[in-house]
């Protein structure tokens, strides 16, 4: 089954030429199902290209996807248009009554800021209580994940001396777990990020379990079951180029930044990289979408009752 997009949304016309199914809103009206609602609270400059890799993951399950999206109420983009935002997005008040199956925070370019410094910061907290009440499973996405374990646990992230940047290996940590069906023993997965968390104090935190790790950059994805969330700080979903395009970036800004680790064949910058995290992509985010699916209620306004 698709997704559900907007046609005029530039994911539908990028997702659908991959063989993506996309559905328009006006085809999914007719037919008699009740769809997943999903949420993508999108915190990052470039909101397309953010907008278009997720719903490519959630788009690729067999189930039938609605995808809303979502931004900060008062904090006005200034590298998507506003026409964009406009016709695409709601602000969070104007969705703050409405339930949702699953939730998606993205990160956000602010690592180096304290938490309450984030000129938002205040209205994310709201959005963080209200998953507690109006959304079922919530995925909190690199910086978002980090605030969500911040908010509900007071578990801290760190700024590391060097920017860990590139295709690290990490380790399956808890096979059993229905969010890993499929995984494999270890595999690669894509990090950007000046911050870390720390797993002694993750394992300091009852009832906090880390799914993914690696030796090199610390816990991956952890599940916190009694907030019906995850939270991963890496980026499964980034496109086989994303790495390439904040490398030239710094490079052309002058800015210090090393070649991405174990990304370009040979650690070569002028030959193209290779995906080689894109099948546990999908598996992780169609193994989220399945559970949702299986133990969300079917009417919705049930969920956080």
């Amino acid at each position: 089954m698709p997704i559900t997009l907007p046609e005029t949304l530039p994911a539908f016309e990028v997702l659908a030429r991959e063989g993506v199914m996309v559905m328009s809103q006006s085809r999914a009206a007719r037919q008699d199902i009740r769809p997943l609602r999903i949420g993508l609270l999108n915190l990052m400059p470039k909101k397309i290209q953010t907008e278009t890799q997720f719903a490519r993951l959630i788009g690729a399950t067999p189930l039938q996807i609605e995808l809303h999206l979502i931004r900060m109420s008062e904090h006005q983009s200034r590298h998507t248009a506003p026409e964009h935002m406009q016709a695409f997005y709601r602000p969070f008040r104007a969705v703050r009554a409405e339930k949702f199956d699953g939730l998606i925070i993205t990160g956000a370019p602010i690592e180096h800021l304290p938490f309450e410094a984030v000129s938002y910061w205040d209205e994310l907290t709201e959005v963080m209580d209200w998953t507690q009440t109006n959304v079922h499973s919530t995925f909190g996405v690199c910086w978002g994940g980090m605030a969500m374990l911040w908010h509900f646990h007071r578990v801290p992230k760190h700024i590391l001396p060097a920017k860990a940047f590139g295709c690290f290996r990490h380790r399956n940590l808890c096979p059993a777990s229905p969010y890993l069906r499929g995984f494999s023993d270890d595999f690669v997965i894509p990090v950007s990020r000046w911050t870390e968390v720390r797993q002694a104090e993750v394992d300091a935190v009852p009832g906090l379990v880390t799914l993914l790790g690696s030796d090199e950059v610390g816990p991956c994805l952890i599940e916190d079951a009694a907030r019906r969330a995850l939270y991963i700080f890496n980026h499964f979903e980034y496109d086989s180029g994303t790495l390439k395009e904040e490398y030239d970036r710094d490079v052309a800004a002058g800015a210090p930044i090393n070649v991405p680790v174990n990304y370009f064949p040979d650690d070569d910058p002028a030959r193209p990289p290779t995906n080689r995290w894109r099948s546990h992509a999908h598996l992780l985010y169609a193994n989220w979408i399945n559970e949702i699916y299986q133990t969300t209620p079917y009417e919705i306004e049930a969920i956080g009752r």
